[in-house]
């Protein structure tokens, strides 16, 4: 009877074991890095998204959120090839994590990382200073670059990434040609619009609406197939309902939404990865995230597992597509 007893509970371990060795829970702090500056939108999301763990319990650990902005938000993903398999580290970004390699000689790779989420997808808009610049819609900007080709500048979110690779298909599409200058984070490029130093930039909605409100930003037309669905006035007497898309206003660009995305290193613990997931689908639910969400007529969508991978590996193909037109894509690609 011992005997059987002692096999009995064997087994019992046996079985029990391999489903304790798939729990995951952080006991020390998170640190989430991100591949943007202080302000920019990279980094609103990133602490929206530890407010909202922090706020509703759902992670009781300390988050720490440290900025590695540097390579135009390269150097956050070459520090998740360092840090291989690290259960503790988030990275947080765009689509940067995947697109950044394409023009770049770096030394990381997708493969270097592994998706978690992409949270919520950003729309862009086209913004300019009325005052400074006199322009005041998109018949006058496409107007104003075409008196002196290249003499108009429009500012953007680092170099041959999201932001200057829809200013060429604005060049392309209105028969333009305008000068791109890149800065360190979206914020940044809003403030140099306000300050009448650039004439315009491409940029999502929370990053300028401040400037907007204060009367040193407008709106002049969204990319996106439909009109922003928030009919809340803004400034202006407008909402962000009010704003054309930029295909009826003239420049024939339907849709460049950018996603919010969230990784961790290469060989990360799949039960760490999917803790991850399932903790950032229920921050996703709270009232700070989703508040964040609507202050910035952001496009709510989250995405993980296989969905996910589906999508970066499209949207990588269609960057490709893009560069390899802009001759921006390295030969290796």
């Amino acid at each position: 009877m011992k005997l059987q007893g002692t096999i009995a509970l064997a087994a019992m371990f046996a079985t029990v074991a391999p489903v304790w060795a798939q729990e995951f829970k952080p006991i020390r702090p998170v640190e989430f890095v991100v591949a943007a500056g202080p302000g920019g939108g990279s980094d609103t999301f990133a602490r929206v998204v530890q407010a909202s763990l922090s706020k509703s319990g759902l992670l009781t650990t300390p988050i720490i959120v440290t900025n590695k902005a540097g390579g135009s938000g390269a150097e956050t993903f070459i520090s998740a090839k360092t840090s291989p398999g690290d259960p503790y580290k988030l990275y947080f970004g765009t689509q940067d994590a995947y697109v950044l390699p394409l023009a770049n000689k770096l030394s990381y790779s997708l493969n270097d990382l592994t998706p978690v989420a992409a949270m919520v997808f950003d729309p862009f808009l086209l913004w300019v200073n009325p005052k400074a610049s006199g322009i005041e819609d998109v018949k006058g900007f496409i107007a104003k670059a075409k008196e002196q080709p290249g003499a108009l500048k429009l500012g953007g979110a680092k170099a041959k990434e999201a932001d200057e690779t829809l200013m060429t298909l604005i060049e392309q599409k209105a028969g333009v040609d305008l000068t791109y200058v890149p800065f360190k984070s979206g914020s940044e490029a809003a403030i140099q619009v306000a300050g009448g130093h650039i004439a315009a930039n491409v940029n999502n909605p929370s990053e300028s609406v401040e400037q907007w409100k204060a009367g040193q930003q407008k709106p002049l037309c969204v990319f996106e197939e439909t009109r922003l669905e928030d009919k809340t006035v803004i400034a202006d007497g407008m909402s962000w309902n009010s704003i054309p898309t930029c295909a009826e206003a003239g420049i024939d660009v339907k849709s460049f939404a950018q996603p919010r995305t969230v990784w961790m290193s290469a060989k990360a613990p799949a039960e760490a990865v999917a803790y991850y997931t399932q903790l950032l689908t229920k921050a996703a639910e709270t009232p700070e995230f989703t508040g964040y969400v609507q202050r910035g007529a952001q496009i709510p969508r989250v995405l993980t597992g296989e969905a996910l991978k589906e999508f970066v590996d499209k949207h990588k193909a269609t960057y490709t597509e893009m560069y390899r037109t802009n001759g921006w894509l390295r030969a290796e690609n």
